[in-house]
């Protein structure tokens, strides 16, 4: 199963593939980001999304709402799946996605995102791939669920340098 691991910042992504030398997508392979959610973060979402929820900013409001603390947006969270993607397969269209939020995200929780590829479809030299897609915090805890659909132009699996 071929997995992928990065840490942003400095740290190199570790690679191990169990099903070839080729770095070829297949049935069952995970790609997975890792990364912790900061204030400018969230800050700079809000100013994108418009979405200035005092649940994100106001720890006392978010305490009294039954959160251990100020949350990171759900969205801002679900990002991690289009950019796992398009780093490793550039050209990629993100079709669709399903969210199921589960537990809530904090500013500075670990969160560690991942696509599992469950289908895989060729149809005009292009690829129709079905993702399982999750989120762990702290790398225990299943905070977000779903599936998603992207066409893939090749299943060649890429590292590409981010604008980050």
């Amino acid at each position: 199963m071929l997995i992928r691991s990065l840490l942003f910042g400095n740290v190199p992504p570790l690679r191990c593939f169990s099903s070839s030398a080729l770095n070829i997508l297949k049935t069952g392979d995970i790609l997975r980001e890792t990364r912790v959610f900061t204030d400018e973060d969230v800050l700079e979402y809000s100013k994108v999304s418009h979405d200035s929820n005092p649940l994100h900013f106001n720890s006392e409001l978010a305490r009294n709402a039954g959160f251990e603390d100020r949350l990171v947006h759900g969205m801002l969270v679900a990002a991690l799946f289009p950019r796992i993607i398009s780093s490793h397969f550039p050209g990629a269209v993100y079709v669709s996605q399903s969210l199921n939020f589960r537990l809530p995200i904090y500013i500075g929780d670990k969160v560690s995102g991942e696509v599992q590829v469950i289908n895989l479809k060729e149809n005009k030299k292009k690829y129709l791939v079905k993702l399982k897609t999750k989120c762990f915090r702290n790398d225990e805890l299943l905070v977000l669920d779903g599936e998603a659909m992207a066409i893939l132009p090749s299943l060649a699996v890429e590292r590409v340098r981010s604008l980050d």
